[in-house]
């Protein structure tokens, strides 16, 4: 078995460092979605093939107000044109856009550049000229969809291994604290490792026939050393408490897998259930972190069930040494007397305990019905990230917009374009332009304010008519097209206003329109992940429910369980909100206050991970209750005796689980310092609160209802024994 594993992990480990450039950042696109059939129309219309835009931010000493400073600059724009991808260049003219220091020595000017399909690769290669043509005297840096997108791409991708590099000593050392033995202490550590090598693999090759998520590489890392290194603890500590008392190896090894080995694998399967809720939004990016999410549970729960009792078989008695601490803290599956006594007091007063408890998860959940979504761009990375940085200066000059503007086609239906028609054109364009927040309309009627807006300074302005004049007709004259530029770059929320007033003048006009553009495209993607939402909720609360039935033979303990772990869910959301979106402590936990919205994936992701992962505790905890109360104990001396074993293995696999999530908060990507707040703020709720609190206390109070089946259906159920 253990050769096995070492084939398919030599096996895996050069397409797993393969993976991190493969995955993207972009949010995906909806096939018929408005904001796609846009981009279809522009394309085949229109000819419209360098949509994808690159701004460049210049600081020049001496300024472009003087000639060296203008002569630098042009020297570098010449340059630029040379790059292999870049299609056309736009430089900022004096008279143009741009701002100037309080002496009048710098200046800021902008310069639009349209890139070809493959805008990765165009991005770094500008991205390498400007490196090569920056001095002290012309300081440049490169913002745009493209740049903002590789710099999410590559930033997770260091966030995770830093992730690693921080949490894994810490974990070790914890480790070494539970099990006073270095062998021992290595053991969840290598089937951590082994299911994120594989795992990863895997998503390399779900990269050549799918798009996938960056963020697919830290849930696969998340899930591979949390829940891997939780497993691989419980069976540790279970096969040194039956080497003990049977003393052989292998018969210790095979006990472990039918105890605890049980409560892994259906631990997993909830996990596997709640990430494969992500499968039901028709996005393959969400779809992508679904299957690295599954892949990883499946993986660590394989390892965990193969691989950890070949080890611990040929190890025996070994796998206590070298006992380097003494502790007796959490080394043994024995009863805690301290967390006994607690258990008592907790379920002396369950009413007020349940009570309580339940108001304080759901005073924490409030700020979650405020909770925005959002694609956040540029501001998803923290301030320091150049794509970020340059984008903010862009804003300072006025021309946030540039990133934010909305295309609008005017449908004719079929009949071509007449000059007769051109003041019913017009008449749209000038409302459009009237509208509050507008910055300038793109169309063959300029104005200096429009051609400011383009990136161009009035000098030019026979060249720039001229292009804005094709690019406003198809081809076949069917189609009408105007640009609406914004007056600065618009937030996720903010979006959703300032469309509704293009919309509301685009209808009066009489004519059929579509609207497209960055802002529509990411509205569009946020409902299509809000709006499988409920849905995602239903099917993983649906499976749980059946998983559990199935375990625990039970109507009540299954009900309770999605109860207290939406609980959990809703509380940690909240908590998110409140500090991310809302920007309380932003600056104490390293996030940017201006982001206003969260990541239109984390609702669904908090959710899927948050879920499967509390139902572990869960688990951990009702199979020794249940096997207490089979064994002859009342309900509530069944519940005391349950928290007496499994509290100090859920108070240590909790602090492993919150090293590993407070970990992803270090990073420069907000999404994932959400990700990893969120799972931090659950793991404490759930491993303290309601798992050795709430749970107890509501378990008291149900009594004999606990473990109430109807005959009927109690006839019809497969028998599974679950052991802890």
């Amino acid at each position: 078995m253990l050769l096995v594993w070492a084939l398919l992990v030599a096996l895996s480990l050069p397409f797993a460092a393969r993976a991190p450039s493969a995955l993207s950042a972009n949010p995906g696109t909806l096939t018929n979605a408005e904001s796609a059939r846009v981009s279809d129309l522009l394309r085949d219309k229109f000819g419209e093939t360098d949509t994808n835009t690159a701004l460049l931010v210049t600081r020049s000493t001496p300024g472009l107000d003087t000639a060296p400073g203008q002569a630098t600059y042009q020297r570098f724009v010449s340059g630029l044109r040379d790059v292999k991808g870049v299609t056309r260049v736009l430089p900022a003219q004096r008279g143009g856009l741009g701002s100037r220091d309080a002496a009048g020595t710098l200046a800021l000017t902008v310069a639009q550049i349209p890139l070809q399909e493959d805008g990765k690769e165009a991005v770094a290669r500008i991205r390498a000229y400007v490196r090569r043509v920056a001095s002290p005297a012309l300081d440049i840096r490169v913002t745009g969809g493209q740049a903002i997108a590789d710099d999410f791409t590559e930033l997770a991708e260091a966030d995770t291994k830093r992730s690693e590099f921080v949490a894994l000593p810490l974990i070790a050392l914890l480790l070494l604290l539970v099990f006073g033995a270095l062998v021992a202490t290595g053991l969840p550590l290598v089937i951590g490792m082994l299911s994120i090598s594989v795992a990863m693999a895997g998503l390399y090759f779900l990269t050549t026939v799918m798009e996938v998520s960056t963020f697919a590489q830290s849930v696969v890392t998340m899930l591979g050393l949390g829940a891997g290194i939780d497993y691989a603890l419980l069976m540790v500590n279970r096969f040194r408490e039956e080497l003990a008392r049977r003393g052989n190896a292998a018969e210790a090894a095979a006990r472990t897998v039918e105890t605890a080995g049980r409560s892994v694998l259906f631990s997993g399967s909830t996990v596997a259930i709640a990430m494969a809720g992500l499968l039901l939004p028709p996005l393959s990016f969400v779809r992508s972190i679904g299957i690295g999410g599954v892949l990883a549970v499946v993986l660590t729960v394989l390892a965990s069930l193969t691989a950890l009792p070949a080890l611990l078989t040929l190890l025996g008695d070994r796998v206590n040494a070298p006992r380097l601490l003494r502790s007796t803290w959490a080394q043994s599956a024995g009863a805690s007397a301290a967390w006994t006594a607690f258990a008592r007091r907790v379920t002396a007063r369950p009413l007020a305990v349940v009570v309580l408890s339940t108001a304080f998860l759901l005073l924490l959940a409030v700020p979650a019905s405020r909770m925005k979504t959002g694609y956040a761009g540029a501001w998803g990375l923290v301030p320091g990230v150049e794509s970020r940085d340059a984008l903010q200066d862009v804003r300072d000059m006025g021309a946030g917009g540039l990133l934010s503007q909305y295309e609008v086609l005017l449908d004719l239906e079929g009949k071509r374009y007449t000059p007769d028609q051109s003041a019913r054109f017009q008449a749209v364009v000038n409302d459009l332009r009237a509208l509050p927040g507008v910055r300038a309309v793109l169309s063959p009627f300029l104005t200096p304010a429009d051609l400011q807006a383009a990136g161009g300074g009035t000098s030019d302005g026979l060249a720039a008519l001229s292009l804005l004049t094709q690019r406003s007709f198809s081809r076949d004259r069917t189609f009408l097209r105007v640009t609406v530029v914004p007056d600065d770059t618009l937030r996720a929320d903010l979006a959703p206003a300032f469309e509704k007033r293009v919309r509301a003048v685009l209808e009066g006009s009489g004519s059929r329109f579509l609207v497209g553009g960055a802002p529509v495209g990411g509205r569009e993607f946020s409902e299509a992940i809000t709006d499988t939402l409920p849905t995602v909720m239903l099917a993983v609360f649906g499976g749980t429910f059946v998983l559990l039935l199935l375990a625990f033979r039970s109507l009540l303990i299954p009900l309770k369980s999605i109860v207290m772990n939406a609980l959990t869910v809703g509380a940690a959301a909240g908590v998110v909100t409140w500090a991310v979106q809302e920007g309380h402590f932003a600056g104490l936990l390293g996030l940017p206050a201006s982001a206003g919205v969260l990541d239109s994936s984390l609702p669904l992701l908090l959710f899927a991970v948050m879920f499967g992962l509390s139902m572990d505790y869960e688990i951990f905890l009702l199979s020794r209750v249940q096997e207490e109360h089979l064994a002859g104990a009342s309900n509530d001396e069944a519940v005391v005796r349950a928290v007496g074993h499994t509290a100090r293995i859920i108070t240590s696999a909790a602090v492993i689980m919150f090293i590993v999530f407070t970990a992803f908060m270090f990073g420069r990507v907000v999404a994932t310092k959400s990700v990893g707040l969120g799972l931090a703020v659950a793991v404490v709720l759930d491993a303290t609160l309601v798992r050795l609190v709430l749970v107890p206390a509501f378990l008291k109070l149900a009594g004999r209802w606990n473990w109430w089946l109807p005959a009927w259906l109690d006839k019809r159920l497969p028998y599974l024994k679950l052991e802890h």
